[in-house]
């Protein structure tokens, strides 16, 4: 008999049948609903932003300074170290009080370390300041694709996954374009303090709309519960948050192990990426910097098409075959030592990249225990980013110890290897996402949005994959788009007394 998940690669055919056409779902969707799907975009970007000025900087911090690219990769380790500390306080702060004010709190947060790493003035005060980003970078994922993905239809959200992971694609590639344009006649403190700015703003549009729909509707179920009025919101949420972690403790590891081998793709095809072009293969900072630009391009078009495509044939199968076409590509990112083919392997590597990673937000949302979206999918992502923090590292040492002869208008020169170093890292790394992949669970089209919110009594319980498309609930939660405020307010209570009359009069 086929395993199991084998016979779920591919979203059943029911499923598919049910779902609304995508163009009528987008052109269904409220400005509310646009607003807070590009907040959560553009918060993953900011966190881009700054975190590849290092890379981009690299040979800059050098001088600066005055160590090696070893030393200076210490730092992109320890921003990726501290991601795991900020995934677990700001996703359990968002979990329990709601996705708006943490989001806020913690862009305001990367704003001011973006603001600090352009006033260091020793190499000591730039690795503390990295360290403490870290921490403000790790809440950023959780919170921002939380807030993009649960308030848009189940049939936009391969696509808004794909959309919405590109915001970090969106962030590097304007980091590359201010690295080109802006620090030639600055200095490179010019970038961390743009990103500051940039930061800044994506907390005033965050604050500016609304909370998410999902808490709005469970704190005002939780007002006309009466039948446990001396039970707080914080008790029940930390009762909950332990019997989560024994329930689904196996399915912990998997996702960690999974996003390690996501991390280590996109870490190691990135961090390291100007510096290599620059350093193996001999060109200019403008053309290394014109080449990250390129492959961002193809990172925002794999993620796309990959996001959208999953909605059809299934999560874990389109990461398998992004997979398969990095493999592909490889000998077209490190073989040439033009700017034309080098920047061509750039764009299809970091399509396949971004393609499998386009999917993570909506493929961890819909596996993940329902009412901790934020805190499980948050905090396995920056674990992952944890075990994969030393990749630059890996390559800059790999690359030392592997060295190669190229030749410049001075004549030979001998260089790091980064080009065999990192083919064979990125292969390995692709095998391993791929047997992952292959062996993991899926839980395709799940309306996760229905579930109860963490400080409720039995979220930890809820398997939302069992809640009936039709049910009164799901009913509950779709009218709510379309009706006012105060409309809301009194259906929601009329609603909810009437689950607790059902209940009194049963017993």
């Amino acid at each position: 008999m086929t395993p199991y998940f084998l016979r779920n690669l591919i979203p059943k055919r029911e499923k598919a049948e049910q779902s609304t056409p995508l163009w009528e779902v987008l052109k269904g969707l409220t400005w509310t609903q646009w607003g807070l799907f590009f907040s959560g975009w553009l918060a993953w970007a900011c966190d881009a932003i700054d975190f590849f000025g290092v890379s981009l900087v690299i040979l800059n911090l050098q001088e600066q300074f005055d160590r090696s690219t070893h030393d200076i990769t210490t730092s992109i380790t320890l921003t990726l170290l501290f991601r795991t500390a900020g995934a677990v306080t700001f996703g359990l702060i968002s979990d329990r009080y709601g996705r708006k004010w943490p989001l806020v709190a913690n862009l305001l947060i990367v704003s001011v370390l973006s603001l600090g790493s352009g006033f260091v003035q020793t190499f000591r005060q730039f690795l503390a300041v990295r360290s403490l980003f870290g921490v403000g970078m790790g809440g950023i994922w959780g919170l921002a694709s939380a807030t993009a993905l649960e308030n848009i239809p189940v049939e936009a959200r391969g696509l808004a996954s794909g959309v919405v992971q590109q915001g970090y694609a969106v962030g590097y590639l304007i980091a590359a374009v201010i690295n080109l344009y802006l620090v030639p006649h600055t200095t490179w403190r010019a970038l961390f303090w743009t990103s500051s700015g940039i930061s800044a703003f994506a907390a005033v549009v965050r604050a500016l709309l609304p909370e998410s729909e999902v808490f709005l509707r469970a704190r005002r179920e939780r007002q006309v519960e009466l039948d446990k009025p001396t039970q707080s919101k914080t008790r029940i949420f930390f009762h909950e948050v332990g019997q989560m972690l024994k329930k689904h403790w196996m399915r912990c590891i998997y996702v960690v192990l999974l996003m390690a081998g996501f991390s280590f793709l996109s870490h190691g095809s990135q961090d390291l990426y100007p510096t290599y072009l620059q350093e193996n293969k001999g060109l200019s900072k403008s053309d290394a910097s014109v080449a990250t630009i390129i492959g961002n391009c193809g990172a925002i078009a794999g993620g796309a098409v990959a996001g959208g495509l999953s909605q059809y044939i299934g999560r874990r199968l389109t990461i398998i075959i992004c997979a398969l076409l990095i493999g592909a590509f490889i000998p077209l990112w490190i073989v040439p030592n033009t700017f034309g083919k080098l920047s061509a392997g750039a764009f299809c590597i970091q399509f396949g990249v971004q393609g499998a990673l386009g999917i993570v937000p909506i493929f961890l949302s819909e596996i993940s225990p329902p009412a901790f979206r934020s805190t499980f999918a948050g905090v396995a992502y920056q674990t992952g980013s944890i075990i994969s923090s030393a990749s630059a590292q890996i390559e800059a040492t790999g690359g030392e110890h592997s060295r190669t002869t190229i030749m410049t208008p001075s004549g030979p020169k001998n260089v790091p290897n980064y080009a065999f170093i990192q083919g064979i890292f990125i292969g390995c790394v692709a095998i391993f996402v791929i047997v992952l992949a292959l062996i993991g669970p899926e839980n395709h089209g799940s309306h996760f949005e229905r579930g109860k919110a963490a400080f409720q009594v039995g979220a930890s319980k809820e398997d939302i994959s069992s809640i009936p498309v039709e049910n009164e609930e799901a009913q509950h939660v779709e009218r709510s788009s379309t009706e006012s405020e105060g409309e809301k307010e009194k259906r929601d209570f009329q609603h909810v007394e009437n689950k607790f009359s059902a209940k009194n009069n049963l017993v």
